[in-house]
């Protein structure tokens, strides 16, 4: 099959490098363009990220010498060179917002791992098991956009990225009514390491700014249907949450209770995350886990530690499954969240789009 040329903009930030990484590495995509702020445009990839590196493995040789470019100033020349981009931008909300249908406008496809647009309503903000029909919104967004190929995607907040995709297997028949969850998300969403942040080491931060909000509030989008050329969010269930920050490198923990509507018994609760499928696995897709949702017997799994990296950090592992004393049931669930939740579940996206013929 051929291969897409894909740009990457805000590819000196942690999310962005890991975008470089898994496109270098990638059997259908390749780096054509890296883009960044007016501070590091000009120099090669190398320099610009010299000295902040904060991947495990090394600048990847096919993009250590590429001239990086401004994501604003050279839009033109990148929308015009790549079949879409990755969006990693640190900019002010507005700012996203103006640059995303900026390169939408200019022809050329967003993926973006950008909050901005999460709540535009002809915008897809897809998980991919999970909503892929949402996709059949991009025709109604191109209209409003004036574009033939232009378009915004996005993906959902990292936090949600375990427990949601443990709810939606049981909505079919089971329907959740209400959940509490408490979140304890490594530093790497902060785009930070130890060396960085050392305040986080042996601590707790028992706040993340806008995060509560995104992740009561992004289920619902995620669960909504498409109606009059919009995704209408769903009205439940009712979600509240705490997040806190953890002195883990990478990994979200979710501590999660729920109530259903009619209560489904334990062995079909870990049959119905045992069979699983999405689209993603139904079409083979290169990122896509074999299986999205693993269940630990062990009580003391899952481990920040030692199950992050499931299937290469695209499964969600999840345990402690037991009748609660408030809720009908509580358990733990885990994910990686700068690759399922970040870069990785980006790239899982663009795989998807390409695959239904949207890129």
């Amino acid at each position: 099959m051929k291969k897409y040329k894909v740009g990457i903009i805000g590819a000196t930030g942690m999310v962005g490098q890991r975008f470089v990484t898994l496109v270098s590495e990638h059997p259908w995509f390749e780096v054509a363009a890296l883009a960044a702020s007016s501070r590091s445009a000009g120099k090669t990839y190398e320099e610009a990220v010299a000295g902040r590196w904060m991947m495990p493995s090394p600048v990847p040789d096919s993009a250590k010498n590429l001239t990086v470019l401004s994501a604003e100033a050279d839009l033109a020349s990148i929308a015009g060179s790549v079949d879409f981009v990755f969006s990693a931008v640190d900019m002010k909300k507005d700012e996203i917002l103006a640059l995303e249908e900026a390169y939408a406008k200019a022809e050329c496809p967003v993926v973006s791992n950008n909050s901005a647009h999460r709540w535009t309503p002809d915008v897809p903000m897809v998980i991919p098991e999970l909503n892929p029909g949402h996709l059949g919104v991009i025709e109604s967004q191109r209209k409003r956009l004036g574009t033939s190929r232009g378009f915004i995607s996005v993906k959902s907040n990292c936090s949600i990225q375990s427990y949601v995709p443990a709810f939606h297997p049981l909505m079919e028949n089971y329907r959740v009514t209400r959940a509490l969850v408490c979140t304890y998300q490594a530093i790497s969403g902060a785009g930070r390491t130890f060396s960085s942040w050392p305040e986080m080491v042996d601590n707790v931060i028992p706040y993340i700014g806008g995060e509560e909000e995104k992740s009561e509030r992004e289920p619902l989008k995620i669960w909504g249907e498409l109606s009059g050329g919009e995704i209408v969010p769903a009205k439940a269930p009712a979600i509240t949450t705490q997040c806190i920050r953890v002195p883990a490198s990478d990994g979200h923990m979710a501590a999660v209770f729920a109530s259903f509507d009619k209560k489904p018994d334990e062995a079909e609760i870990k049959r119905l995350w045992s069979e699983f499928k999405g689209r993603p696995q139904e079409l083979g897709l290169p990122s896509a886990p074999d299986r999205f949702l693993h269940y630990f017997e062990q009580e003391d799994r899952p481990q920040t530690g030692l199950d992050r990296m499931l299937e290469n950090g695209m499964a969600v592992a999840l345990g402690r499954l037991r009748p609660d004393t408030q809720y009908d049931y509580k358990f733990v669930a885990l994910s990686h969240n700068t690759l399922r939740g970040a870069a990785g579940g980006a790239v899982l996206l663009a795989e998807l789009l390409c695959a239904e013929g949207y890129v």
